[in-house]
């Protein structure tokens, strides 16, 4: 079996990595230094045929498979990714993207513990019995799986944002086909390796740019459509979806508020907004994006934060650093057209703001706090992706809720708050599909993980999770047959029961 090598265009296929005939090769820059890290194949439409047929051969064996012995097989699947997570794949992350290897490391290491989730909840849970309808009558349903199952991935978690729908699809008894984001499909080939494990065909890469994913999401083979990325493509796939009628899990970004209440630690919000705003340069779908402060703990919550800020390092992500590049010189562009638009607007730089003088190579920029921002600001309504922390001053707590719920986002939202009442309200109004109360960004395998809003459709992880991926089934099962007083010819006294009359 050949070996997979970052230069050669390869995707990953029956298990084997392969070069796909006609492909043409884009080259993958690391956004650190710019150097030329490797080569991606932009696979064409018809890549799919060889793809898809061996997928669904293999489907049909995985899917005939006890659940026993397919989360065991499952299970053997986590332990090669526990024995490997500081792998090629972790070191070809950081140089695709720039996220710290630390990081880098981190999420790998997190990915094991969701197929073993859901190799054990698929095994407990094959559907359920309901209380008959009829006497003697078994009514139940089971699950079945859709058969191939698509996930188009993003860069900043390309890892682990696969396996939340590809762990819960793979044990519903699906085979998958993935397509990573262009920026980090590297590293995504590089972690096929473990799929070895499983029965050739099962699990497939494929890379490319929009044509390789509006193939996968039109193609009638395709059952269901896992998709995280922006509003704007998420509206793209959910519409592809619509009009074949085939069902999608949507994850289309945020743009988080945090709320810090008066009688809130300011010192230690403080720690958490560093974290919420600034880890992974920003470029987090739940990143603290718009940040509310009461004004008795502003100021104080301010300075924290600043002093916080300016010790993080930063700097190429294979060195020990906090901050690494944004991915592109497209999504830095962004993040400082949207600063200096709220600078111009009244804002003011309490730190950052600028490209660090000392990284003016490669796609680096400063995390940056901003104050005196008000609501119409442009940068209070679009999703950031950038190490950019906002803040407001808030009077109290109806205006906090009212000014967080003002998004079109609702993807996620925290308070930091010591009054029970506050918290507890909080939770009740937030219009986000997940609610932090004194923490932020954390994620629960047995809790869904989604959004409320133009923030998606669907959830990854959980029972939810592990539904978006699997069908149903009603069966009735009589122990014998028997003629029923409700069929065909009605008789006279069915008549009778329900009031018939005659001429």
């Amino acid at each position: 079996m050949p070996a997979f090598d970052p230069n050669l265009g390869q995707i990953f296929v029956g298990n084997d990595y392969i070069m796909p005939a006609g492909a043409t090769l884009a080259e993958v820059k690391n956004p650190a230094d710019l150097s030329v890290v490797g080569r991606v194949a932009q696979c064409a439409p018809s890549v799919l045929d060889g793809v898809l047929e061996k997928a669904l051969l293999a489907q049909k064996d995985w899917a005939a498979l006890d659940g026993k012995s397919r989360a065991t097989a499952l299970h053997r699947l986590a332990d090669a990714m526990e024995r490997a997570v500081t792998g090629a794949a972790a070191e070809l992350m950081t140089r695709e993207m720039g996220k710290p290897f630390t990081e880098s490391t981190g999420e790998l290491m997190n990915v094991a513990p969701i197929f073993r989730y859901f190799a054990e909840l698929a095994r407990e849970d094959g559907g359920f019995v309901a209380a008959p309808t009829s006497p003697g009558s078994l009514q139940y349903a089971r699950w079945y799986p859709y058969g191939v199952t698509g996930h188009i991935v993003p860069y900043n978690f390309p890892i682990i944002l696969m396996a939340f729908t590809v762990a819960a699809s793979l044990a519903a008894g699906n085979a998958v086909v993935i397509k990573p984001a262009p920026a980090t499909s590297l590293s995504t080939l590089a972690f096929m390796e473990h799929f070895k494990a499983l029965p050739a065909g099962l699990v497939a890469c494929v890379t490319g740019g929009i044509d390789t994913a509006q193939a996968l999401i039109n193609d009638g083979r395709i059952g269901a459509i896992a998709f995280t990325g922006s509003v704007e493509a998420g509206r793209d796939v959910a519409a592809a979806c619509a009009r074949h009628l085939k069902p999608c899990v949507i994850e289309a970004g945020g743009s988080d508020p945090m709320i810090v209440m008066d009688s809130a630690d300011p010192e230690v919000a403080a720690a958490a907004a560093v974290t919420g705003a600034f880890h992974l340069s920003g470029q987090i779908c739940t990143s603290t994006e718009r940040i509310f402060v009461h004004e008795k703990v502003h100021d104080a919550f301010v300075d924290s934060m600043v002093a916080r800020t300016r010790r993080l390092r930063i700097g190429n992500g294979l060195k020990n650093v906090e901050i690494g590049p944004l991915v592109s010189e497209a999504a830095r562009a962004k993040v400082m057209r949207l600063v200096d638009a709220a600078v111009a607007q009244g804002a003011r730089i309490a730190c950052g703001g600028r490209v660090p003088p000392d990284h003016n190579t490669g796609w680096f920029y400063e995390p940056t706090i901003l104050t005196g921002v008000t609501p119409e600001m442009d940068l209070m309504r679009a999703e950031m992706f950038g190490p950019v922390a906002p803040i407001i001053r808030i009077r109290n707590f109806e205006e906090a809720v009212t000014l967080a719920n003002s998004s079109k986002f609702g993807l996620g939202a925290a308070i930091f708050t010591s009054k029970l009442d506050e918290a507890m309200a909080a939770v009740d109004r937030l219009e986000a599909g997940m609610v932090w109360v004194n923490n932020v960004l954390g994620d629960n395998d047995a809790l869904p993980f989604g959004g409320w809003k133009l923030s998606g459709l669907g959830r990854a992880l959980s029972r939810l999770g592990l539904n978006a991926f699997r069908q149903s089934k009603m069966v009735m099962l009589d122990p014998k047959a028997e003629l029923q007083s409700w069929w065909y010819p009605y008789s006279d006294s069915f008549y009778r029961e329900r009031g018939g009359r005659w001429e």
